[in-house]
């Protein structure tokens, strides 16, 4: 699987060595996630020849693969506009995979009438990634809908006693919908990365 670097906690000067110490002895796709602005700025300087794309979550990706072929149909849904980053994390991440994602946002249980306006792309959906702060909802009701696995995602979005995500994190994994899989708080990184297990067991 393509290597992540994950950059908090890192300096610029140690981002630039692992990126290329990557690049040099692989050929697979090399992502560094949630990098600060100036480590995206030191990577991109030195190997910005074999750069792909960055993301606002602070994503660079190098050497991305071609598309899966075929296709894999892949929902990444949020619940509220603040959910966006997480989503992008995950919508990256699947890039750097050869997964290109269709994305469904601000369709969270407040308006439910905006999911129910899109009920056939969660059921065609051969996955879907469900990211909602609060108290989590929406991860129930699209694992009520679908037929592919659900993956969720809570976020650290909410007021008081939304506890910067907890509350979300509970809930999900409290669903009543079955077999909906949780990954940890903001983590839509790891959420993309159990997608990516599940179709590699598939085409195994």
């Amino acid at each position: 699987m393509p290597e992540a670097v994950y950059g908090p906690g890192k300096s610029p000067e140690q981002c630039v060595a692992i990126v290329g110490e990557l690049l040099a002895h692989d050929d697979g796709a090399v992502l560094l996630t949630r990098a600060s602005d100036a480590q995206v700025k030191a990577v991109r300087a030195v190997y910005d020849d074999r750069f792909a794309a960055e993301c606002a979550a602070g994503c660079v990706l190098y050497r991305a693969p071609q598309p899966r072929q075929p296709q894999p149909r892949i929902l990444v849904v949020t619940a509220g506009t603040a959910d966006v980053p997480v989503a992008d994390e995950a919508v990256f991440t699947l890039r750097a995979h050869g997964v290109v994602a269709d994305r469904l946002h601000d369709v969270g249980v407040a308006g439910l009438h905006r999911l129910l306006a899109h009920v056939d792309r969660v059921t065609a959906a051969d996955a879907v990634i469900v990211i909602a702060g609060m108290e989590g909802a929406l991860a129930s009701v699209v694992g009520g809908l679908a037929a592919g696995p659900v993956v969720a995602v809570p976020t650290s979005v909410g007021y008081g006693a939304g506890l910067e995500g907890v509350t979300a994190l509970l809930a999900m994994h409290a669903s009543c919908a079955s077999g909906v899989s949780v990954v940890g708080i903001d983590n839509g990184f790891g959420a993309a990365i159990a997608v990516i297990r599940m179709l590699t067991l598939v085409e195994r």
